[in-house]
């Protein structure tokens, strides 16, 4: 599936889009660029769940937990990680595993470890103010 917005405003239709698309998954990863829009994106999507906390990247602390009225929510930044082991040092296991909601920024530096089955959104660079978001179901 693919959503072409034009503004920022448009970022809460792209997220009930995401969870009508996913249907019950739980992991999501977030890819593109430096400065595409990942964390605020996923801000938006803690939106859409109900988050009331302030959500913000985990690049230094690695993940960030949130509650919902009905879950947890766990939010990845692996940009900082150095290697594989930082992410079983957090005990990454625990949080894929969980069933619980993970999205997960700069997935690549631990692409042997995702899950089977995970929901992947790519976020394409157009202009400053536009980007392209596509959704992927991916399953290994």
């Amino acid at each position: 599936m693919t959503i072409e917005l034009n503004s920022i405003t448009e970022l809460n239709g792209a997220a009930k889009a995401l969870f009508n698309f996913s249907g019950d998954a739980k992991i999501f990863v977030f890819e593109g660029e430096m400065g595409a829009g990942k964390t605020t994106f996923i801000k938006t999507v803690c939106e859409e769940l109900g988050i009331t906390d302030v959500v913000s990247s985990p690049t230094f602390s690695i993940v960030n937990e949130y509650e919902t009225p009905d879950a947890t929510v766990y939010h990845f930044d692996f940009y900082r990680i150095k290697n594989i082991r930082e992410a079983y040092d957090i005990g990454y296991e625990e949080y894929f595993y969980s069933g619980n909601i993970c999205l997960i920024e700069w997935p690549e530096r631990v692409a042997e470890l995702l899950p089977e089955n995970y929901i992947r959104v790519e976020i394409t660079v157009i202009s400053p103010e536009r980007r392209v978001f596509t959704f992927s179901k991916i399953s290994l």
